[in-house]
């Protein structure tokens, strides 16, 4: 939306940071089967520009499983407006995420995998 632009007609890197992080946590708390934390960033780079009218879509997808924590990889597509439609990917990212207890206090990752 407009308000989620710059002075330069884009959307905010902000803004698709905490897309990523929501769509990063959908995996996670899947494996976790349960709560997940952020507890890093390893990489975040920003390959082209999000303007206002692109559809933007999340892949994001497990890559490691550690006794307490989740690695997840986040892929971001932009569909232009123009008229090939064409997808470019506008970002990519690595974080980590952290199973919690109730009390927020890190839990071991299930062994097995749900099947949803």
């Amino acid at each position: 939306m407009p308000a989620d632009t710059n002075a330069h007609g884009t959307i905010f890197g902000g803004w698709v940071m905490a897309q990523v992080d929501i769509a990063g946590s959908i995996p996670a708390w899947d494996r976790a089967q349960g709560p997940v934390v952020t507890v890093a960033v390893n990489s975040f780079v920003f390959k082209e520009p999000v303007f206002v009218g692109d559809v933007v879509s999340f892949y994001a997808r497990v890559l490691k499983v550690g006794r307490t924590s989740i690695t997840v990889d986040v892929e971001v597509f932009a569909q232009r407006r123009s008229a090939t439609r064409e997808a470019v990917k506008v970002t990519e990212a690595q974080l980590t995420y952290v199973a919690v207890d109730d009390r927020r206090q890190p839990r071991a990752v299930p062994n097995t995998v749900v099947q949803t």
